[in-house]
């Protein structure tokens, strides 16, 4: 378990999580209805088959020092729109066979509804889950997505749980673009941070072209002509010493974050013989390297409280 994307809210100091397990198994998720398109509610972060079989002792967070974990699950039913447009063609064939006429506007939808009335139930359930790490030292909730929509939704669950829960979108009081353009064209990095192998850059132009490059040291003659050119930043690859790497974005959602050698080897050199200790060891790993970077990005950035 080591999240992979990260898209990070700022709560305010003030907000409670002393009950929170409580209210997690009160919002825990239900399964899907039979006329349902979606169900969403926690689920216990290391899974049912990690709990040992004993319903007793499901526990739908997992907390180490000042980090929790949470996990939000969800089941999709998947009705496809090409599979209900067919069946509808045939429902107003056979609608046209029978009354001589085509069926209006009113009529169509009726159709339609009673149509995905009756495919509903048949549909497959596609399960769904979305980690989060509740980090209570800096008031950051970290969601495993980059998808705006996703983490959204994931704070709406834990609002939803706690009855309130005002976080916001992580904002910077500098230009994030801006700073890290003079990242690659040279600028001092933070201690500990060095530019990566990928950035991606965009003319702030009519165009807007965009550039993408992998693979590759991040300096030399190609990259000066881009930033010559006044293309700016807006994706950059990081490194954290030897430990963390990732891609940060100008819209501060780190992405392809990624534990190193220097870390893991910490997992390597110890013994867990079940499941459970050894999702407990990765989140452990993980919530202590997001501290490290969070603790480095936040004076740089000048990342604002919550309140």
């Amino acid at each position: 378990m080591f999240f992979r994307n990260l898209t990070l809210f700022r709560f305010p100091a003030s907000v409670s999580f002393a009950d929170i397990d409580e209210r997690l198994h009160e919002t825990a998720l239900k399964p899907v209805g039979p006329l349902e398109l979606s169900s969403r509610g926690f689920i216990p972060p290391f899974g049912n088959a990690a709990e040992n079989g004993n319903s007793d002792d499901v526990a739908y967070l997992h907390q180490i020092e000042r980090s929790i974990w949470l996990a939000v699950g969800g089941e999709d039913r998947l009705l496809p729109s090409a599979v209900v447009n067919d069946q509808l063609q045939k429902k107003i064939a056979e609608f046209e066979a029978r009354n001589g006429r085509k069926p209006g506007g009113k009529m169509r939808r009726q159709l339609k509804d009673e149509l995905v009335t009756d495919l509903l139930p048949r549909a497959f359930v596609r399960p769904v889950r979305t980690d989060a790490l509740v980090d209570l030292k800096h008031h950051v909730i970290a969601i495993d997505t980059s998808s705006k929509k996703s983490a959204e939704a994931v704070v709406s669950q834990v609002r939803e749980a706690l009855g309130s829960f005002p976080a916001l979108p992580l904002n910077a009081e500098v230009a994030t673009g801006t700073l890290l353009t003079g990242w690659l064209a040279g600028d001092a990095l933070p201690a500990g941070l060095s530019l990566g192998e990928e950035c991606e850059l965009r003319d702030p132009g009519d165009s807007g072209a965009v550039v993408k490059l992998q693979g590759m040291e991040l300096a030399g003659e190609e990259i000066e002509t881009h930033l010559e050119s006044g293309k700016q930043v807006t994706r950059l690859a990081l490194k954290l010493d030897d430990h963390v790497s990732f891609v940060l974005g100008d819209d501060l959602v780190i992405r392809k974050f990624k534990l190193l050698d220097g870390a893991v080897e910490q997992l390597e050199s110890s013994d867990r013989d079940d499941i459970r200790a050894e999702l407990d060891a990765r989140f452990a790993l993980m919530a202590a390297e997001f501290d490290r970077l969070f603790s480095v990005l936040e004076p740089v950035l000048k990342l604002s409280k919550a309140g």
